[in-house]
């Protein structure tokens, strides 16, 4: 079974992460980042980038409180992801992005990326941290 084009999103009040699947599922790929400060335009970037990509699914990060609950933050991104339904009728699935924000500052600690140069990387390394995960997971779903 051939697995679907994915693509991960790391919504943020101020930026939004993006990136895609390679096509065996190895490793996803920073797309950029977009300034998120309208949802609204927000949704039609990332239906615009969907579209570009031919992602058959979209997947965005949910970002649970540590226990597990959803916080004001989830509410956040389930009104984004009803703006994105609005301009695409590509299919929308959630991950748990739990740590994905402090993973991925710990990578940019490693590769010694400070400054201008980690605050432009951190959402999109996000989102492929996000989108890693929901490989990972879901893997075994279309093994041949």
């Amino acid at each position: 079974m051939k697995k679907p084009k994915l693509l991960g999103v790391d919504f943020g009040d101020a930026r939004t992460g993006l990136a895609y699947s390679d096509d065996l599922w190895i490793t996803s790929v920073g797309a950029g980042t977009l300034k998120s400060y309208d949802m609204v335009k927000t949704a039609a970037s990332v239906a615009e980038k969907a579209k570009e990509i031919n992602a058959d699914i979209i997947v965005i990060g949910k970002p649970l409180n540590m226990d597990g609950t959803e916080g004001f933050r989830v509410e956040h991104v389930m009104q984004f992801a009803e703006e994105l339904k609005k301009v695409t009728n590509i299919k929308i699935e959630f991950i748990d992005e739990r740590r994905t924000t402090i993973q991925a500052y710990g990578i940019l600690d490693e590769l010694g990326t400070y400054g201008k140069k980690r605050k432009a990387a951190i959402d999109t390394l996000s989102a492929e941290l996000i989108l890693q995960s929901y490989m990972d997971k879901n893997k075994r779903n279309y093994e041949d």
